[in-house]
């Protein structure tokens, strides 16, 4: 274990190496672009941009491996660096594209007035933005980039013109986005995790069950990632439409499928009747996700660093001293070597948050989580809703705890209306019912359970003491504090980041 001291100088090391890293911008530029160091102003923000990039890779990248770590599919260390790999090639390979609303979906640079301003409300954004990330990340709370940068963008631009320039029909799709991607998120998830343990968990030999189920499993979850890195992470190289997409998606999974069918089959002979043997069957389809979630990451959010950092280079580009030279692939480095650089030197604390502070997990509850992730994004993407990857992977996480705690609540009155209706029998009877009752399967449960008084079941355990046993399980495997700051963080991310933007706007008169 760490001494209290080796942790104070790794984390001053980490701060150095960020700072290496920021220092090396400016003299990467000088290097690259010598014409460019007649023109502070992009130098800051390309600085800007790498803060930016840190704070992304620290804050958000780790939501698709956390999962995988609380799960012990890999170490810490080990998906860290696994993450860090695919975020950069996701950046590199599929990120020349910038998000427009980034740039002007949320405010229209055309009512914003002259360059100057343009430059000064980016700035600001990305300034504000990045210090929220940095707050987040420091207590531990996962919150949404693009929300940060949304809220920081808007908050400026309201300053210089007021409410009108402001795009609030974007901004009320980002709400709904904001309260429904958490909801669907969980949703699914809960949904996904009840269907493997009726059709898998809950069987009375595990091993016939995963021969049947786990090929089927995997090969939807071939097909739902096929589709998602389709529409999400290559959307630069190949545009393909939806329904392309979803063919191709299935084309795979059921190549997928019938490859670990003969697989899978020989493995379960292998199986005990054990959760734990059958866990280790969902890793390799596990890691394969996970690296694809962060590849469409690295894609798609590097837009929130380049995006305002571009908007200034075209606000300057036509004075007369600026050279005309394309800075798209610097800038676009920028993001694609910060945020995986911000993960490994600061994303420990929330992979903890993710991966172990919410609900416990497990192998099967990760797949629900990660495949509930690319479901949840691709239906919403159909619905023309804006969603958070964060706030969909927070909220399956939580379905998850909450369905958990539910289904234990349930079960624990269940025994004891069965202990009770089985009252005037030996202890030793009651225990041999309840034993054979847990060994059973799902649709065996239903049967034992159809064998007996339903009326009698009911009167053996009154309203309050339903309660009571509610009371004492219901809050057993989510933590309620946690769930509480995530959510009050995802409340006052658009305000907070607005509010700091709006001042760090009003401060820069002052060196313009």
């Amino acid at each position: 274990m760490r001494s209290d001291g080796m942790e104070y100088r790794l984390g001053w090391g980490r701060r150095l190496l960020a700072l290496l890293f920021l220092l090396a911008i400016l003299f990467t530029s000088r290097i690259a672009f010598p014409g460019i160091t007649d023109h502070s102003i992009l130098l800051i923000a390309a600085v800007l941009g790498g803060y930016m990039a840190l704070n992304i890779g620290a804050n958000d990248a780790g939501n698709n491996i956390g999962p995988l770590v609380g799960s012990r599919v890999i170490s810490l260390l080990g998906a860290v660096l696994f993450a860090a790999m695919f975020e950069a090639a996701g950046a590199i390979l599929a990120g020349t594209e910038v998000i427009s609303t980034i740039k002007q979906g949320i405010v229209s640079p055309d009512q914003l007035g002259g360059s100057e301003v343009v430059i000064r409300v980016m700035l600001s954004a990305l300034l504000a933005a990045a210090l929220w990330l940095n707050i987040a990340t420091a207590t531990g709370t996962p919150v949404s980039t693009t929300h940060s940068i949304v809220g920081g963008v808007m908050g400026a631009g309201i300053t210089v013109g007021g409410l009108a320039v402001a795009n609030w029909k974007m901004l009320g799709a980002i709400t709904i986005g904001w309260v429904l991607s958490p909801l669907l998120g969980g949703l699914i998830a809960a949904l996904l995790l009840y269907l493997i343990k009726r059709t898998l968990l809950y069987q009375k030999t595990l091993s016939q069950a995963a021969k049947k189920v786990l090929p089927l499993l995997v090969g939807f979850m071939a097909w739902t990632f096929t589709t998602y890195l389709l529409l999400k992470g290559l959307k630069v190289s190949w545009r393909v439409d939806f329904p392309t997409a979803l063919l191709c998606g299935f084309t795979i999974g059921l190549g997928v499928y019938l490859i670990t069918y003969p697989i899978i089959e020989q493995r379960a002979l292998l199986l005990t009747d054990s959760k734990t043997s059958l866990n280790r069957l969902f890793n390799l389809p596990l890691l394969m996700a996970a690296g694809l979630l962060s590849f469409a990451h690295g894609s798609n959010d590097i837009a929130n660093v380049i995006g305002p950092m571009i908007a200034i280079k075209e606000a300057i580009q036509f004075e007369p001293l600026m050279p005309h030279t394309d800075l798209t692939l610097w800038l676009l480095l920028i993001g694609a070597l910060g945020i995986p650089l911000g993960l490994m030197l600061f994303g420990r604390r929330l992979i903890r948050t993710i991966g172990s502070e919410i609900t416990e997990l497990d192998q099967v509850r990760t797949f629900c989580v990660t495949t509930s992730v690319a479901t949840t994004v691709l239906l919403a993407s159909q619905l023309g809703m804006p969603v958070s990857s964060t706030h969909t992977a927070v909220g399956a996480i939580f379905g998850i705890g909450f369905l958990r705690e539910a289904l234990k609540t349930n079960y624990a009155i269940l025994l004891e209306q069965l202990r009770r209706y089985h009252e005037n029998q030996t202890p030793e009877e009651i225990d041999a019912f309840i034993q054979r009752f847990d060994k059973a399967s799902f649709s065996e449960k239903g049967q034992m359970l159809d064998a007996l008084d339903s009326s009698d079941m009911q009167v053996a355990i009154n309203k309050k003491e339903r309660k009571s046993l509610q009371k004492l399980y219901r809050h057993a495997l989510v933590e309620r504090s946690t769930f509480i700051r995530i959510l009050f963080a995802w409340f006052i991310t658009l305000p907070i980041t607005g509010l700091l933007a709006s001042i760090i706007y009003r401060l820069s008169g002052w060196f313009f």
